[in-house]
């Protein structure tokens, strides 16, 4: 795919991270909560971490390595962002978040689904998943609504500041 992909959904555009991106994701992930519910954002989040975010994002896509979209609003405004990472082997790892605003409104759930379809559909995977900290039930309850089902329980698989966490495995396949 030479030209990054735009999907739309009812609610939501989902398109590449851009430049004028990055004020709204650092304003989104300031908050220490999702330094705790995920593997990979930093605490405190700052400029620096978003612009390396946006560049790696980029050589992913370059590379057909991975994409990875702003979540937005009908009007073009970021609100989360959701990636899909090539693991090798026909499948691809799912992972996302949203700002604090627009928690349970639903809208992870319907990029994640649209994120799946275009992974299976369109990239051809034969197994897409997805992990959470335990202490994430909520990231759970979205895997299971978009079809995913859960795999297994890693215990102390995840090492961040030192602590070891166990983490649960949703996956779902082309068929």
């Amino acid at each position: 795919m030479e030209k990054f992909p735009i999907i739309e959904t009812e609610r939501l555009i989902l398109s590449q991270l851009e430049e004028k991106d990055i004020p709204f994701i650092v304003e989104y992930l300031q908050h220490r909560i999702f330094s705790d519910l995920t593997s990979n954002i930093p605490y405190p989040y700052i400029e620096n971490d978003a612009r390396s975010w946006l560049k790696m994002s980029k050589e992913a896509f370059e590379n057909h390595s991975g994409y990875t979209f702003g979540i937005r609003d009908k009007e073009g405004l970021i609100i989360g962002a959701i990636g899909l990472h090539d693991r090798e082997d026909d499948k691809a790892e799912l992972g996302y978040w949203i700002g604090i605003p627009y928690w349970n409104k639903g809208y992870v759930t319907e990029a994640a689904r649209a994120i799946v379809n275009f992974g299976l559909n369109e990239l051809g995977f034969h197994k897409i998943f997805a992990t959470h900290f335990l202490h994430n039930p909520a990231s759970g309850r979205i895997m299971e609504k978009i079809g995913m089902e859960q795999e297994a329980v890693l215990k102390q698989e995840m090492k961040k500041d030192g602590e070891y966490f166990d983490i649960v495995r949703y996956s779902i396949f082309k068929d």
